[in-house]
């Protein structure tokens, strides 16, 4: 997280799924730590990673967090309300899948294409 945006502030928690089975939490922000912690506890599925962050985007971090060979998979890397889809077994419980936002509300004109390609430069994602 650090070397990607390096005043980024963080918290992660993760849920081991063997061994101990405990939620790992590391962070460099009390309160997203926190927040880490309370929602991979909600979430309780094996071998899965909660990040919360802010003063970055998701999208500053996902390429390193990608490169992390312990990561699988990345189920949803948004600024949105999401839902988590699981499933509960006899053994645990997994992540089926991700909601994230909200339905589409029309279809993208003109205008909305120029505040989006804005918003990209502004945040340093698009030249």
């Amino acid at each position: 997280m650090v070397n990607s945006v390096p005043n980024a502030k963080f918290g992660i928690a993760f849920c081991e799924a063997s061994g101990a089975c405990k939620i790992r939490v590391e962070g460099n922000d009390e309160e997203l730590t926190a927040l880490a912690e309370k929602n991979a506890a909600n979430l309780a599925a094996g071998h899965s990673f909660i990040v919360f962050m802010k003063d970055c985007y998701p999208l500053n971090v996902l390429n390193s967090i990608q490169t992390i060979p312990e990561v699988c998979n990345i189920y949803c890397a948004t600024a949105n309300q999401t839902e988590v889809i699981i499933v509960k077994s006899k053994t645990g419980c997994g992540i089926l899948g991700i909601i994230d936002g909200s339905r589409p509300k029309g279809v993208e004109n003109k205008e909305d294409k120029e505040w989006r390609k804005k918003f990209l430069r502004d945040i340093k994602y698009k030249l």
